[in-house]
């Protein structure tokens, strides 16, 4: 749930909650739109100024399985460009020799 709809379903305008949390407007403004992030504390003075209990749950968010296997495939592709044994010897144009 976004800032912006705990807002809303609190029948607050963004002055008033901007008030009642003790930031500014042009602050919350920018929470709600995205050019800045509130800190947890910052976040939750917001929640519980409007009327809303906050509950935070952690998730380990991972890559979906497809798009790994996909990033896996690319590495294994770019391994492939290389070879699978070194040269003993490197093989460089000579500059500056005078034929």
């Amino acid at each position: 749930m976004t800032i912006r709809t705990v807002r809303e379903r609190a029948g607050l305008s963004m002055r008033e909650l901007a008030r009642r949390a003790g930031t500014s407007h042009a602050t919350l403004s920018a929470y709600e739109h995205g050019a800045k992030s509130p800190t947890a504390a910052t976040l939750q003075r917001i929640v519980r100024a409007a009327g809303v209990q906050p509950v935070i749950a952690f998730t380990k968010r991972a890559a979906p399985a497809s798009r790994r296997g996909d990033e896996l495939e690319a590495v294994l592709r770019l391994a492939g460009q290389f070879p699978a044994r070194h040269r003993r010897r490197l093989d460089l144009p000579v500059f500056g020799r005078a034929s």
